[in-house]
C-alpha cells in the first residue's frame, strides 16, 4: 500500500496542471454542497423558531368545529371558553372587510388577550391605547393595505345573528414577523372588543397552549401539539432539501466526470508505465490499486484546498447570513429577510465521506480495464 501511495503520489505532482484542475472542481462542489446545506438547515431551524414564538406557542387546542385552513368554518367554528382553562390563552376568528382608500380588502379579525405574552405580538399596546378600537396589524397587510401607523380605516363585520355592523379602526402599531400566516390578511385586536363587537363573550375559535397546559382532552375541543402543527412547516422544508439534492448530485457528478476521464486518458497514456509495473512483479491488482488511490488523493486534497478558501467563507456566511429577495419571502411560509447559515459535524462528515468514496469509485472503474492489458504490447509501446 505505502509503494501505491508514494506512486500515487509522484503521478498527481508530477501532473500538477491537471491535477489542480480536477482539485479545485472537486473542492468547488464540496463547498457549495456543504453551503447550500447549512442554508437548509438554518432555514429549517429560523422557520421553526418563529413558528413556535409568533403562532403555535406549546400547541393549539381547536374547536372541533373550526378548521384553520377553511375560512369557511370561521362563522360556526368557535365555542365557550371552558371552566379548565389554565395554560389557556383564547383566540377568536370572525371574517370582515375593511375599505382602506377607497378600496375593499377582506380580512380576518383575530382577537387575543392584550395581556398575554406567550406570543411574540406587541399586544400589550392594545391595552394600552386610548382609542376606542386600536388594532395591530403585521407588515404585509400595511403593504398590500397601504396602511401606516396611526391610519384608520373602516371596518365591517357580522355579528353572532348575522347583522352587519360597522366602525372606525385605528391601526396602533405595525410588527414585523417572518411567518405570514399571522401577518398578511390579519388584523389583532383584544378579544374582549372583539366579544363586545360580534356578542360572542366568553367564545374561542381555538386557544395557544403554554407550558401549564395538563388536558389535552376536553369535550369538543381537539388538541394539536407543537411538533403536529411543525409537521407541515418540516415536510416542505424535506420537500425543497430533497430538489436541492439533484442539484447536489449535478455538481459532484460534474466533478467526478473530470476525475474519471482523467483516469481514463491517464491508463491510455502510461500503457508502458503499467506494463514496466507488471514486468518488475506488481500484480495487476496492485496496479489498479495504484490508479484506485490516485483517484482517492484526487479527493482528499480537494478536501485540504476546499477547507482553505470554504472555512473562512463558512464563517462569514454563519455571521452575515444569506439575504432573501423580497420576492421570496411572499411564499406563504416562515422566510426571514436573512438566513444564517448552520453547519453540524453530520452535515460535514456525511459530505467528506461522500465526496471520498465517490471519487474512490469512479476512479475504480476505468482501473479495471488495467486487467485485460498485455504487458508485452504494454512494453511494446502499441496502444490496447
Amino acid at each position: 500500500m505505502k509503494l501505491e501511495l508514494n506512486l500515487a503520489l509522484k503521478n498527481l505532482f508530477g501532473a500538477r496542471l491537471r491535477t489542480l484542475l480536477n482539485v479545485l472542481v472537486l473542492s468547488f462542489s464540496f463547498v457549495i454542497i456543504i453551503f447550500l446545506n447549512s442554508i437548509m438547515d438554518g432555514w429549517d431551524q429560523q422557520a421553526q423558531k418563529d413558528s413556535i414564538e409568533w403562532e403555535f406557542g406549546n400547541g393549539h387546542l381547536i374547536n372541533e368545529k373550526f378548521d384553520p385552513l377553511d375560512p369557511y368554518t370561521i362563522l360556526d367554528g368557535h365555542g365557550k371558553i371552558p371552566e379548565e382553562n389554565v395554560g389557556l390563552t383564547p383566540i377568536l376568528e370572525r371574517q370582515a372587510s375593511i375599505y382602506p382608500q377607497g378600496r375593499m380588502i377582506s380580512i380576518v379579525l383575530k382577537g387575543i388577550s392584550s395581556e398575554q405574552e406567550i406570543l411574540k405580538l406587541p399586544t400589550k399596546i392594545l391595552k394600552e391605547s386610548n382609542e376606542e378600537f386600536p388594532v395591530i396589524i403585521g407588515k404585509r397587510l400595511a403593504e398590500s393595505a397601504k396602511l401606516n401607523k396611526g391610519d384608520r380605516v373602516q371596518v365591517r363585520w357580522r355579528d353572532s345573528k348575522g347583522t352587519y355592523d360597522a366602525n372606525t379602526l385605528s391601526i396602533t402599531e405595525v410588527f414585523d414577523s417572518n411567518v405570514p400566516n399571522i401577518d398578511n390578511g390579519k388584523i389583532w385586536i383584544d378579544i374582549n372588543k372583539l366579544w363586545e363587537m360580534t356578542n360572542l363573550e366568553n367564545e374561542a375559535s381555538y386557544f395557544i397552549v403554554d407550558d401549564k397546559f395538563k388536558n389535552p382532552e376536553l369535550s369538543s375541543w381537539n388538541f394539536k401539539s407543537q411538533f403536529a402543527l411543525l409537521k407541515s412547516l418540516k415536510d416542505l422544508i424535506n420537500q425543497k432539501k430533497t430538489a436541492q439534492s439533484v442539484v447536489y448530485g449535478l455538481l459532484l457528478a460534474i466533478a467526478l466526470l473530470a476525475i474519471f476521464d482523467t483516469q481514463i486518458l491517464s491508463i491510455f497514456r502510461r500503457q508502458k508505465e503499467i506494463g514496466t509495473y507488471i514486468a518488475l512483479g506488481m500484480t495487476r491488482l496492485r496496479v489498479v490499486r495504484l490508479f484506485t488511490i490516485e483517484g482517492s488523493v484526487y479527493s482528499i486534497l480537494a478536501l485540504i484546498i476546499g477547507s482553505i478558501y470554504g472555512i473562512p467563507f463558512f464563517i462569514y456566511m454563519s455571521e452575515a447570513g444569506f439575504p432573501i429577495p423580497p420576492a421570496d419571502q411572499k411564499m406563504g411560509i416562515a422566510l426571514a429577510d436573512v438566513i444564517y447559515s448552520v453547519y453540524g459535524v453530520k452535515l460535514v462528515l456525511v459530505t467528506i465521506l461522500t465526496v471520498i468514496i465517490s471519487a474512490t469509485i469512479v476512479s475504480y472503474f476505468p482501473a479495471r480495464k488495467i486487467t485485460k492489458l498485455n504487458p508485452v504490447l504494454a512494453l511494446k509501446g502499441k496502444k490496447q
